[in-house]
């Protein structure tokens, strides 16, 4: 493959070599028989007897894609032919159209990693000749500059020290995705400002993500975009509220993700770096910063990041993205607008009917025991909690339903002042009976650590189309 830009090669037998490489040695003599240009990736001196160029800033071997020296290419009217690297006499022989070459020579050599492809070196060359794909704005730093220090005083930051996105880093980090650079995702809230590729990789190395989790982060950042999350509502609501995000599918595991011991608190890199990277998206592109269109009252500590993988592989339920319907195997995000985790402790229970009169019991209490069908809600089920259901056979329908039938309130325990407590729903509701959540209110997903009979609940935000909607998004690559 060739790269965008590359230089043009002269017609004819093109040959890649470098010192460094032993096969490059021993194939050296055979040069002046056939190639018509050669290029030596160290030495200029090198191969002797040959008139060589020295490819000294590897424009060459990068834009021509060398992984191998020695490489032989076929170049006709300026436009690569063919090819072959390493050394196989056979192909040696059929690419030249010499039939004797190199008849002396064992009949297959491996040969070494061209220096483009260097991990000391990559990342430079491909900021040098590929740095033309970004189109933001360059800050310059003088010499006694801190960078971090520079960042916190941009105000770039989310309180926390940012990695600063440097090209080299930035491409490093589009090498995640094969969507163009240059794509817009969404319009992000709440300056409505079109955010593409490009910018969500400056902001995921900001956050510390690998490339791999950019297409989380993408995801992500689609979902919370939407007119169903609302983000704008989100930030500008007064409740500690903001994106809370459960990643389900197979890709969990291959990028590293936690969904067993402390998955929602600190110490997995992709956990805490999806989580962030959006929340920076919205804050540097989107303009949702604290104290001006972010007005919660007290906040909340997962508004630097909240985000972690369900625990499928042992779970009672089917998975959070299979009852949103997608399937196992697809990679998914859901994002729902929700305050911290609270935690729900119940160390005697060995029933399920016992286990869901204590959830429900806990979830009544979200965000006081009076309001209802306003707020919708995520339960987090434990391992140990979960066996206990699994052992009596329940799953996520029959948890639900069970929760829901436990959640019907008496209008006169939800009436304004009853009970001593001033808030609730308006009088003449006394004698109806009314539910906590409605139907799809609350969202089941199994996550956590083996030890200790511990769940955990996650309060929404106000739901319906006048608030947040909970969305899932499909992961592309």
């Amino acid at each position: 493959m060739t790269q965008p830009g590359a230089p043009t090669l002269p017609d004819g037998l093109v040959v890649i070599v470098k010192r460094e490489c032993a096969t490059c040695v021993m194939v050296a003599p055979l040069l002046s028989q056939f190639a018509t240009t050669v290029y030596t990736q160290d030495d200029p001196t090198f191969p002797e007897g040959v008139v060589a160029l020295h490819d000294a800033d590897l424009a060459i071997s990068w834009h021509y894609d060398i992984e191998t020296v020695p490489t032989v290419i076929k170049v006709v009217d300026g436009v690569e032919a063919d090819r072959t690297f390493g050394w196989v006499s056979s192909e040696w022989q059929r690419i030249t159209g010499i039939a004797d070459l190199g008849g002396d020579l064992p009949p297959f050599r491996p040969g070494c990693g061209s220096l483009s492809v260097d991990p000391e070196r990559v990342d430079a060359l491909r900021a040098a000749f590929a740095g033309h794909v970004l189109k933001s704005r360059r800050l310059e730093l003088a010499d006694l500059d801190d960078e971090m220090e520079l960042m916190f005083e941009r105000g770039f930051t989310d309180g926390l020290p940012v990695v600063p996105p440097t090209e080299e880093r930035v491409l490093r980090m589009l090498q995640g995705t094969t969507r163009d650079a240059r794509d817009v995702v969404a319009i992000v809230p709440p300056d409505l400002v079109e955010v593409t590729i490009e910018k969500i990789a400056i902001n995921a190395v900001m956050a510390g993500c690998k490339p791999e989790y950019l297409p989380w982060v993408i995801a992500a950042l689609e979902a919370v975009c939407t007119d169903a999350f609302n983000i704008h509502g989100v930030l500008a609501t007064t409740m500690p509220v903001g994106p809370v995000i459960v990643c389900n599918g197979p890709g969990t595991r291959a990028i590293g993700m936690n969904s067993e011991g402390n998955a929602l608190g600190q110490g997995n890199r992709a956990n805490l770096t999806i989580g962030r990277a959006v929340q920076l998206i919205v804050r540097n592109v989107g303009g949702g910063r604290p104290g001006e269109v972010d007005r919660a009252t007290h906040g909340n500590p997962g508004k630097l990041s909240f985000c972690f993988a369900e625990r499928e592989h042992d779970s009672p339920f089917s998975s959070l993205a299979v009852s949103r319907d997608f399937a196992p195997t697809d990679n998914t995000v859901t994002v729902f607008a929700g305050e911290g985790p609270r935690c729900i402790v119940d160390q005697r229970v060995r029933t399920a009917p016992e286990l869901a009169t204590v959830f429900a019991a806990c979830l009544r209490t979200l965000h006081n025991p009076k309001l209802i069908l306003a707020f919708d809600a995520i339960l987090i089920v434990g391992p140990e909690h979960a066996r206990v259901l699994a052992e009596a056979g329940w799953d996520r329908e029959k948890l639900l339903a069970e929760l829901h039938s436990r959640l019907q309130l008496a209008g006169s325990e939800l009436v304004f002042g009853a009970g001593g407590i001033a808030d609730g729903i308006p009088m003449h509701l006394h004698d109806a009976t009314l539910p906590k959540f409605r139907p799809d209110g609350i969202l089941l997903v199994h996550a956590g650590g083996g030890a200790g009979l511990f769940s955990a609940m996650v309060g929404g935000w106000a739901n319906g189309e006048m608030g947040s909607q909970p969305v899932t998004h499909r992961v592309v690559p």
